[in-house]
């Protein structure tokens, strides 16, 4: 078994909830995923449509070594943004769409990929080459049925909703069997405001919902 793919998975399932990150500048991300840790989300999806984002994840990388945050890297769509991501230090790359030579490459380097698809073919497509977490992108268009709907061909595939997801519907991303999910502006949107304490306090009613969400499933199981 690849352990380190294991633990980055681990990290990732652990934290429930994926921030994905659009700066709009090194500073600006950098300090949008401090107030996402500092309020326990501890799964950073740093998207490369923003400025010197391997800088921002290197630095991230190296603060939260051996810890339960896990650093990843988001838009990566080809092998080579997905290298320089992994050399900074990304212990999982997302993508909008899915692209064989950026699965291969995630292989070879022992990282999850997480690719984005939006039908049957595509999830078969990228289950063939490896992929770790199928991304349902953008969810808000299909909904949470989705995710049982691709449970029927492929009952054991991990799936993320991501685009769509809120404070106010997460439970029912959940309850439809998400494996984890991506938020975006319900969560991190502030931050382009330079506003960090608001999200902060996102961050933390996210956790606060994850941990109602999971005593649900205990208490019910």
């Amino acid at each position: 078994m690849m352990l380190s793919k294991f633990r980055s998975l681990q990290k990732v399932e652990r934290a429930g909830v994926v921030a994905v990150i659009r700066g709009y500048s090194q500073e600006n991300s950098y300090k949008t995923a401090k107030a996402c840790i500092a309020g326990g989300v501890t799964a950073i999806e740093l998207a490369f449509t923003s400025p010197n984002t391997d800088i921002t994840i290197k630095q991230l990388s190296k603060e939260y070594e051996n810890t339960n945050v896990v650093i990843g890297a988001g838009t990566v769509l080809d092998s080579a943004t997905a290298r320089i991501a992994i050399i900074a230090g990304a212990q999982f790359i997302v993508s909008p769409s899915f692209n064989k030579e950026t699965a291969k490459t995630c292989n070879l380097y022992d990282i999850p990929y997480i690719p984005g698809c939006f039908s049957p073919t595509e999830v078969q497509q990228a289950l063939t080459y490896g992929a770790d977490v199928i991304k349902i992108f953008p969810s808000s268009i299909v909904g949470q049925k989705i995710i049982s709907e691709i449970h029927g061909p492929f009952p054991y595939v991990n799936v993320m909703p991501s685009g769509g997801v809120s404070l106010e519907n997460i439970n029912k991303w959940f309850e439809n069997g998400a494996y984890v999910v991506g938020v975006g502006g319900s969560l991190v949107g502030p931050g382009l405001k330079d506003d960090y304490i608001q999200v902060k306090h996102n961050a933390e009613a996210f956790h606060a919902k994850l941990q109602r969400i999971e005593s649900n499933v205990v208490y019910a199981s």
